[in-house]
């Protein structure tokens, strides 16, 4: 049985999805919009707007975690992974009041381009990654976030920044929130 192999036009087409939608809701949000709550987290929509972004900055971080865990024994990644779930709660407050100092640095003025340039980055590495590196993995603390696995490689990896953007898109609070495009499947 053959392992499965990530869609790469899918991954770069929902990367593309993604860009383009981030643009709408920078197009979309009026003066009152961007201090607003946002619904079910504490942040405001420009807050949550960054998390969003921040979301995709951190990845390039993590492919380079799976790079090294993913060739080094399975009880590496397991144990350092034990370590970071560990420290969920004080992850979270870093999580909360990180990107709410962020938010004043990649404010609505700044964040599209570096959007824009976090996933050209992404696209750009992801067309240099060969089959067995994509299929190469490490554990997780799936504490810190609902779409990380105890389990992901680097594919998930890839994959992981879009769902996470989704899941935050649907807590804006935006007055003219456009709506969602949909994700592509993947195999």
């Amino acid at each position: 049985m053959s392992e499965p192999t990530i869609d790469r036009a899918a991954v770069a087409a929902d990367l593309e999805r993604v860009r383009a939608d981030f643009g709408r809701l920078l197009a979309s949000a009026d003066s009152r919009d961007w201090r607003a709550p946002t619904s079910g987290t504490r942040w405001s929509n420009e807050q949550l707007l960054f998390h969003m972004v921040f979301g995709y900055m951190v990845v390039r971080r993590l492919l380079l975690l799976v790079h090294v865990f993913g060739r080094l024994p399975d009880r590496a990644s397991r144990t350092f992974a034990r370590v970071l779930q560990s420290a969920t709660a004080p992850f979270h407050v870093v999580n909360y009041y990180g990107t709410c100092a962020a938010a004043t640095v990649y404010n609505r003025d700044r964040m599209g381009k570096k959007m824009n340039r976090v996933i050209d980055g992404l696209q750009r590495s992801l067309a240099t990654e060969d089959d067995r590196a994509l299929r190469r993995g490490m554990h997780f603390p799936p504490g810190w976030d609902p779409y990380f696995r105890d389990y992901m490689t680097l594919a998930d990896v890839y994959d992981y920044p879009s769902r996470h953007y989704d899941h935050h898109r649907r807590q804006l609070t935006l007055t003219n929130l456009p709506p969602p495009t949909l994700r592509g499947d993947r195999c």
